[in-house]
């Protein structure tokens, strides 16, 4: 369980760092949230294996929403 927490913990960082240089015009903290939102959405998959790629899409289309 903790190396779960670990490795979302890890797979955010990772979304909000590539996200961060493809939206430069918004705040860190601001893709951060949108990161968290997306992830904890999907909180309940049975299956992990995709979920980092499926927040990273849908977080995305959320900051383009934004007027990045």
């Amino acid at each position: 369980m903790t190396q779960d927490i670990a490795d979302d913990a890890a797979a955010i960082d990772e979304i909000v760092e590539r996200l961060t240089e493809r939206f430069p015009a918004l705040p860190a903290t601001t893709i951060r949230e949108v990161v968290v939102g997306e992830y904890e959405g999907l909180d309940g998959a049975h299956v992990r294996d995709f979920v980092a790629v499926l927040v990273e899409k849908q977080a995305k289309k959320r900051l383009k929403t934004l007027g990045a």
